[in-house]
């Protein structure tokens, strides 16, 4: 008997060791994978550094751990565009930050770098060569390599050498890992991110598809972005690439519509979204990749980020302007312009149909009625609330309001006029090809300079020969007399 009490007292010890392993084994996994810590004061210092800098959710599904990306450059420089690590993707990088503007740090079980907004909505410029950037948030990122920086982190992945024995020494050499961390990267965390990027390829199918032209700097394609990783569109290339500029998302605002109008202003290029609050939710919801992990943290978020870019003014002209030139380019422009672009008219903020302005018609055949109906749902069935996109086909672009029009060149929707001056130019005689990315402003033409060794160093190569890079059509002001083309210039450059 006593025997027996023996071993079942030994057995409770056992079974009271196991589960302390368990719970200790437990903690350790949630601890070192999963526990999310806040992101430092700073961040939330203020409003513009919480826009570039804050989370917004994405570093849970589309997140790459911290020490991986800081040292993929060190092991595959020659997949990059050029020397300098990530600034050769021309994202937007202050002095003194360990990362550039839109990439938010966040440690959920271990550090991990996820995007944000500003990572397309910031834009920077300078006055000439020598001068440091301005960097203006809600801008239009004209100079971020967004694709770049996806075909980057999928060449790297689909390089042997993307393992524990290659990338574990340099994460070492940056950083002192304990034992549990080290253990960690070499058979968990460095093996699942090479996983999830190779993944991340097949979604990308189109945008690898030699027939279509790179993005370059300060484009994307939104709408097949959402279409293949929000509604989930098989196989992720439909034979529609619709290339478009990064917009100004500054003083939101102006698309508040009144109650019950008829005609109500929309958002998004082609008019596809409703209202500020859904271009705003749907856009972090493309960022993020998948239902957002805390939905009230996110909802709180959107409203906080929905109220900043309202409010947000578009930036004044930094240099000085002829005001008597300007005041005779105000009669031009209500005489030439107005009609459709003026800020109290009927037509800005809706869709003009393609017919009337003739530009490139790609963008608009990446979307339709029934891809709106299925995002919506998948939104709706996430538990997130918004009035969503449009549930029609577009029919055309949206009149743009003006405002900061001087910052955001290159011009139509896919970015294929250089400058203002260009735009009043007929469309034959518009360049054919320059120089995009780089961010010197060009005033005497309203835009930035796209051409000379400067701009063939830092940009990147633009043919309109491209499918959905055309610039043609918006022949408006085009007959006007050279000087009061030189005059409509300087009224533009105030709005």
């Amino acid at each position: 008997m006593a025997t027996l009490i023996s071993v079942l007292k030994q057995y409770r010890y056992a079974i009271a060791g196991f589960l302390l392993l368990v719970l200790i084994l437990g903690y350790v996994a949630w601890d070192r994978g999963f526990r999310q810590l806040p992101q430092p004061d700073w961040v939330f210092a203020d409003e513009d550094t919480r826009y570039k800098y804050g989370s917004i959710g994405a570093e849970y599904d589309a997140g790459i751990p911290y020490w991986i990306f800081q040292v993929l450059p060190r092991v595959f420089p020659e997949k990059l565009p050029g020397p300098g690590g990530y600034a050769s993707l021309g994202v937007p990088w202050e002095e003194g930050h360990e990362l550039p503007i839109g990439f938010a740090k966040k440690t959920i079980g271990f550090a991990r770098v996820g995007n944000n907004c500003a990572v397309c909505h910031t834009a920077q410029y300078r006055l000439n060569g020598e001068d440091k950037p301005v960097f203006v948030p809600t801008g239009p990122g004209h100079t971020s390599n967004v694709e770049g920086f996806f075909t980057f982190l999928i060449e790297c992945a689909k390089d042997p050498r993307f393992n524990a024995e290659n990338i574990l020494p340099q994460i070492l050499l940056s950083t002192k890992l304990d034992w549990i961390d080290t253990l960690l990267y070499k058979y968990f965390i460095i093996p699942i991110t090479r996983k999830r990027l190779l993944e991340m390829e097949y979604q990308f199918t189109w945008m690898f598809n030699p027939e279509y032209p790179h993005w370059g700097p300060g484009r994307d394609d939104p709408m097949n972005l959402t279409k293949y990783f929000i509604i989930g569109v098989e196989p992720p290339d439909d034979g529609t690439h619709g290339p478009t500029d990064f917009p100004a998302i500054w003083h939101l605002a102006k698309y508040k519509n009144t109650p019950n109008t008829d005609n109500p202003k929309r958002l998004n290029y082609a008019g596809d979204t409703w209202d500020a609050e859904s271009v705003v939710i749907d856009s972090a919801l493309g960022i993020i990749g998948a239902e957002p992990k805390d939905l009230n943290q996110f909802n709180a978020t959107m409203v906080w980020l929905e109220q900043y870019l309202s409010a947000y003014p578009a930036p004044k002209y930094p240099l000085p302007v002829d005001a008597d030139k300007a005041a005779l380019g105000k009669v031009i422009y209500d005489k030439v312009c107005a009609a459709c672009h003026a800020a109290v008219g009927d037509k800005v903020g809706r869709p003009l149909p393609i017919a009337e302005v003739n530009t490139s018609p790609e963008r608009l055949a990446t979307w339709g009625k029934d891809y709106a109906i299925k995002a919506n749902r998948i939104v709706t069935e996430a538990g997130i609330a918004r009035r969503g996109l449009v549930e029609e086909d577009p029919i055309g672009y949206k009149v743009p309001y003006l405002y900061g029009l001087w910052l955001r060149a290159p011009y139509l929707h896919n970015g294929s006029v250089p400058t203002l001056r260009d735009l009043l130019t007929p469309a034959q005689q518009r360049p054919t090809s320059f120089y995009r990315g780089y961010d010197v402003l060009d005033a005497a033409n309203v835009g930035f300079v796209t051409s000379g060794a400067k701009a063939e160093a830092a940009g990147t190569y633009f043919d309109i020969q491209g499918k959905g890079n055309s610039n043609q059509g918006h022949e408006f002001g085009t007959d006007l007399p050279e000087e009061e083309k030189n005059q409509l210039l300087e009224y533009l450059k105030t709005l």
